[in-house]
């Protein structure tokens, strides 16, 4: 996360979870802390107004206020066929499913079981000393608030601890299995959770469940004073992969210290111990980097892109490189899709895309966390050449699924995005991009939770069965048998004007 502690970065900004609207996905690019969103668009505008009609023509027919209109199945469908009238059609979904509710929750609830592992999730710890997260929240509660919602409700970390993650995660989603993560810091307390507090917290669950429904990343921070012998104490946690920030302390870029490269002597000291303890999963932070973030942050700047993946891919074939944000640049998304319509490339996704042909290795991810939600809701053209870049080049084998939830609310709207989401056929033509398919087809099944079961060694005939079972899997049944009610809240940060 990069702080926003300065007031160019907190200039019109606004806390989301308590001023946006509580649309089924959201109407302007949500960000956390580790970007800065960018301001609703004209087309995010339509769909907005859009997304209100249907609701206001459809809710009183139901008998529904718009707000329990929206946390229905066919308010679901509803946000799509906005974005299908303001971006062109991508999405399978029309007004004739929204305006039937048994017709959407049908739906619904035949695709409900589908194998969804997110492997890119977060909380944060009870102890956690960032409260600069509300600090920044209340410093610019003042702003942009929606007055239709009322006065700003007082913020605070309690939407982004466990409680509310297992709500928006397990029972609002079809999330079946989810790996918690974290980021560090080079200050001890600043780090998200701790490695002995993902190990906790995922015994905790799993003890709970009476199955395993989460798994956890041990951080590795290459480069910091002692971090081979953290690695080695954190590998006697048992973690299922390891994950590291390449520009560093992500959480403070202006004091980090500790930048590093995937293909360093050091690093490959790291990535030994990790697999002489087992572990083949290497998940990567890339991306995520703005333009101008090069000026501001010119010694981590060469760290944040995709150039050193290749050569640590080639060195070592029998670990995994997993890509996360599948290395995207973060751009303004109405640039990027220019500059992706006049070229055919998109900032470093490209990059990370043509590696298997250019250096011949397989063992090369991608997991979509973040840049699939926030594309997905700005320029839905773009999100759609990024998958089919991503299955163009890697393979629909090695494209993983991941939301990055808990910022941007419940991943149920981004499930339901890819599920829905097809690749227009003048991309399909001009860039030889094969088609998504169904939302249960072999593509969308194989990104949802094939490739990561495969990754992490899940059996998913013998798993589904046993999470069908488990105490999970009872919770959920009793909240949807009460009427789920799913908050339709983001819990990052917003652009107003």
């Amino acid at each position: 996360m990069a702080r926003l502690d300065t007031d160019d970065d907190r200039a019109g900004l606004t806390p989301a979870e308590a001023c946006e609207p509580r649309t089924p996905l959201p109407v302007r690019m949500v960000a956390s802390e580790e970007y800065l969103p960018v301001a609703q668009t004209a087309k995010q505008r339509e769909t907005e107004a859009r997304l209100y009609a249907i609701a206001d023509e459809i809710a009183p027919k139901l008998g529904l206020s718009r707000r329990r209109f929206f946390g229905t199945a066919a308010g679901m469908t509803a946000a799509f066929v906005a974005l299908n009238g303001s971006f062109g059609r991508l999405f399978a979904a029309n007004a004739a499913e929204a305006m039937a509710p048994e017709a959407a929750a049908a739906r619904a609830k035949a695709l409900s079981g589908q194998f969804i592992m997110d492997m890119h999730t977060h909380f944060l710890r009870d102890d956690t000393r960032l409260t600069n997260l509300v600090r920044m929240r209340q410093g610019v509660a003042a702003q942009g608030w929606n007055p239709k919602i009322g006065s700003p409700a007082a913020q605070t970390i309690e939407s982004l601890k466990f409680d509310n993650y297992f709500k928006e995660v397990f029972l609002d989603s079809d999330t079946k299995i989810a790996l918690i993560s974290s980021a560090p810091s080079d200050i001890p307390d600043d780090w998200f959770l701790t490695n002995q507090q993902m190990a906790a917290a995922k015994a905790k669950v799993n003890g709970e469940a009476k199955s395993v429904r989460m798994m956890s990343h041990a951080i590795i921070t290459p480069g910091a004073p002692g971090w081979l012998d953290d690695l080695a104490a954190a590998l006697e946690l048992k973690p299922d992969s390891i994950k590291g920030y390449t520009v560093g302390d992500n959480t403070h870029k202006e004091t980090a210290r500790h930048p590093w490269r995937m293909d360093s002597d050091d690093t490959y000291r790291g990535y030994a111990l990790a697999q002489k303890a087992g572990l083949r999963n290497v998940c990567v932070h890339k991306g995520l980097w703005g333009r101008q973030l090069d000026q501001r942050f010119p010694k981590l700047a060469p760290h944040a892109d995709v150039r050193d993946v290749a050569k640590a891919a080639k060195d070592w074939p029998g670990l995994n490189f997993i890509i996360y944000h599948a290395g995207y640049r973060l751009d303004d998304p109405e640039w990027a899709l220019a500059e992706f319509e006049k070229t055919g490339r998109i900032d470093w996704v490209t990059d990370l895309a043509e590696i298997p042909a250019k250096h011949g290795v397989t063992n090369v991810y991608a997991d979509v966390g973040q840049i699939f939600a926030q594309t997905l809701v700005a320029q839905p053209r773009l999100c759609a050449a990024i998958m089919g870049q991503l299955v163009k080049g890697l393979g629909a084998d090695h494209v993983c699924w991941g939301t990055d939830a808990v910022w941007t609310g419940s991943p149920q709207w981004q499930i339901e995005g890819l599920r829905r989401l097809e690749i227009p056929e003048d991309l399909q033509k001009r860039h030889g991009f094969a088609p998504l398919g169904a939302a249960d087809g072999p593509v969308k099944t194989a990104i949802f939770g094939g490739n990561n079961a495969r990754l992490y060694g899940v059996d998913v005939p013998t798993t589904t069965a046993a999470l069908a079972g488990d105490r999970f899997a009872a919770l959920k049944a009793e909240y949807e048998a009460r009427g789920a009610t799913p908050s339709n809240r983001r819990y990052g940060f917003v652009r107003r004007g």
